[in-house]
Formats: C-alpha cells, structure tokens, sequence
C-alpha cells in the first residue's frame, strides 16, 4: 500500500515556499495522525518526484469556493486522460475550505463524458487503506492505488460522497457538464446508471488531479497560465455553435499529438494547470479580486511542483498583466522567479511570448516588445527557460498585429476558437518539448 503523509497548503493566496510546506506537512501528519486514524493525507512536496511510474494525466487547478454548498450528497466529476495505465489516484483539495471536509466513499470508473452514467461498476478508492477520509480546511489528499486498464483521451468519472455540510472549492470553468446528486440524498458513488445525479455544474468541485500508473511514460508537460490555457474559447466553433465536453483545448489537441506522432516508449502526458484571468506577476496594480493571490509564483508549488512527474512546464502568461497595469520589469521579475524554482526542480521551462490583444496601448507594445525579446534571446530566455512557443506568431492577425487573426478569433480578440486551439497545438515541437523527459 502507498502510505501518504498529510499535507496542509496553509493560506491559499499566500506565495509558497517548499520548506515551509514541508515543516507544515510534517506538523500536521503528527498531529492529524494522532488525533484520528481517518484523517488521511497526501506526498510529502517533491517526494514523487520523479515517480518512477506515476504521472499526472490530468489537472483542474482550485481557484475559489463554489457559490453554493454540499449537503450530504456525491458529486460526479468527469475527467479527460491525456495518458493511460493500469492504475489511477486522485487528488481531492480543500484548499479553500474554512472547514474540515469528509469524504464518506469515492469510486472511479471509465465514462462516455456525455452523461453521468458510468460504462461499468465504479470502483472504490481508498485512502490509507479507508474509505472515508477528513481533508482539513486549507488541505489536500492523495489516494490509494486504485486498480483500473485506461488508455490515452480516455473519460474518468470520479465520484465522491460528502458528509455534513460545507462549501467546495472548485475549477471555474470545466467547459463540460459535471453532476451532482440533490442535497440529502448521500452516497450514489456505486451507482453505474447516474439517475441519481439530478443535478449538473459547469465547474470541477473538489477533483484537482488524477494520476495515471504507466511506467513506459517520460514524464508530465503541465500548461501553466491563464485563460488560453484554461480553455476559454476551446468550445468555439464559430457563430452560434458550441462544443462544450469536446475536450479541445490545445493541450487536448497537443495531447492527442503525442499519442499519434510519437511510439509509447517516448509519450509523456499533459495536464492542464490554467486559471482565467490570472497574471505571472502578482504585483500588477489592476488585478482584481477574483484572482488576487492567485499570481503563477503564488500558486506554483500546488498546482505544479506538487503533481507527479513532471519534467516540463508550458509557460503561457502576460497578456493579463499588461492589461492589470504591470510592466516589463514586473512581469520579467516573476517569469525569472518561477522559471529558477521550476529549473531547481529539474523541470525544463517553455515559454510563448506575450500574444496579442486589441487593448494594448504604446506602452503596453512596447513592455510586451521587451518580454518578447527577453522570451527569444538565444531562444532559451538568455538561459532561463528551455525553448521558445511561438504562439503570438501563430495567433498574431498579419494585417492588425494587435488582433488575432480572423480565422482563429472568438470574436473578442484575446482567445483562440477550436481552429485557433489546433494551430496553437500544432505548432509545438515535440523533440523540443519530450527532451523534458527522464532518460
């Protein structure tokens, strides 16, 4: 059995530092661990790393509390694989919960992702070896090892029953359909048919990441940025037409690529840590409160450094900050801060230069000149990142650079349609990107 120590985040819109995570991890594993044989608890910071054949397949980073709570209820999140195994775990976060929540079962099983049915019984997971499982208000869990043959783009639902009564922190923006059963009526996790799940949101509660064990894969690339990496404008077919639950974000699409192009000895997965609205830099003056504390050195150990795996990081910010006030010299300080501790980590850094908007003043054009020059000096950051992603030339309309180009546009100029998805996917190296992965 995979034993798991408790981890506690502590504040969720403070910075990180992995020393402190670990001082605060191993305090609480005494005390949680003395206090209840149920409480369960997750790896200590980077003691995974690298995994040896645990990798994370999929990601939806916690950002806030959802505006409505649980009552004694399950709830079924529909994930996407980007990789299969022969096993999987998952990671449930409070990290926004002021109170304790109790997770009384959870299952996993193989999903069609167009309904809350089930294709076959769910099967349970544990937690240290329990079902049930107290995740302290600011913390997380890792599961068990649960036995269970997935391939790559495969739909896993995960359901968990909660008991009492507490608010869930969640991903905004699943850009699918997820369900919930009514308040009172408790544990449906078992259930294969998904009538009881009455319910549906268009957030991920609780779920932030689901491991796959594949000891052919190289490692886990995590897309870290905003809301192109999010997914915003990935269900955007063109006017009046929506794909939602289509999984076509470009890291779907990036995905799917190294399923196809490369032999299973060279893939690795991908997982997507992107949150709507966000900037690099926590310092721009016009951040709003949504997503204060929410900056990418803020929230790197949890989202990033505390997945399975992981050899490489798209990096794909800025946009926002130019937009929250921020210039150049803020927005190069956090790039170099986040890419030093990801590059200590062992973890390869690829950036895209900041790509366009119409909004930008002068100013903005030429700050956003300066990280590009900065992004392409030597095609490695001047030696702090690893490789270059030339979405801005991808993205950029060649008439109105500040614009994105026709074919590709939304419609409000910052965010990329289904086409404009797949051309950012496609323009990726994939030699570049897998020399992030373990020999």
């Amino acid at each position: 059995m995979h034993r798991f120590l408790a981890r506690t985040l502590g504040s969720a819109r403070a910075p990180w530092a992995r020393g402190v995570a670990a001082a605060l991890a191993l305090t609480l594993a005494s005390s949680v661990l003395a206090a209840s044989a149920t409480t369960a608890a997750a790896p200590a910071d980077g003691a995974d790393r690298p995994t040896g054949a645990w990798f994370t397949s999929w990601a939806a980073s916690q950002q806030n509390l959802a505006p409505t709570a649980l009552r004694d209820q399950s709830v079924r999140m529909i994930t996407h694989l980007s990789q299969g195994g022969d096993a999987v775990r998952i990671r449930v976060q409070n990290t926004f919960g002021r109170t304790p929540l109790t997770v009384d079962a959870a299952t996993v099983a193989p999903s069609s992702g167009q309904d809350a049915s089930t294709e076959g019984r769910p099967r349970p997971v544990t937690f240290d070896g329990r079902r049930r499982v107290v995740v302290p208000a600011g913390g997380e869990v890792w599961s068990d090892t649960a036995a269970l043959r997935t391939a790559a783009q495969d739909d896993l639902a995960v359901s968990l029953s909660i008991s009492g009564t507490v608010t869930p922190g969640r991903h905004e923006s699943a850009f699918r359909t997820n369900y919930l059963t009514a308040p009172g009526t408790g544990d449906h996790t078992a259930d294969a048919d998904g009538t009881a799940y009455t319910e549906s949101t268009g957030s991920t509660l609780l779920v932030s990441a689901v491991d796959v064990r594949n000891p052919r894969l190289r490692g886990s690339l995590v897309a870290y940025g905003s809301s192109v990496v999010d997914g915003t404008g990935s269900t955007n077919c063109g006017p009046d037409c929506s794909r939602p639950g289509a999984d076509l974000r470009w890291t779907d699409d990036l995905a799917r690529r190294i399923t196809s192009e490369l032999p299973a000895a060279r893939r690795v997965a991908v997982a997507n840590a992107g949150i709507g609205g966000t900037t690099s830099a926590a310092t721009c003056p016009g951040i709003g409160e949504p997503v204060r504390g929410l900056d990418a050195a803020a929230r790197l150990e949890r989202d990033v450094l505390a997945l399975h795996g992981v050899t490489g990081v798209l990096y794909y910010y800025g946009t926002n900050d130019l937009a929250a006030g921020c210039d150049a010299a803020q927005i190069l300080e956090s790039y170099r801060e986040v890419f030093r501790r990801l590059r200590a980590e062992g973890i390869k850094v690829y950036v895209t230069p900041i790509t366009p908007r119409p909004g930008y003043s002068d100013r903005n054009n030429r700050d956003r000149h300066d990280v590009g020059t900065f992004v392409a000096k030597w095609n490695n950051c001047g030696g702090t990142c690893d490789g270059v992603l030339p979405f801005d030339q991808v993205l950029r309309d060649p008439v109105r650079p500040n614009s994105i180009n026709p074919p590709y546009d939304t419609g409000d100029g910052v965010h990329a349609n289904i086409a404009g998805q797949q051309a950012l996917a496609d323009i990726v190296s994939l030699p570049m990107v897998t020399s992030s992965a373990r020999r």
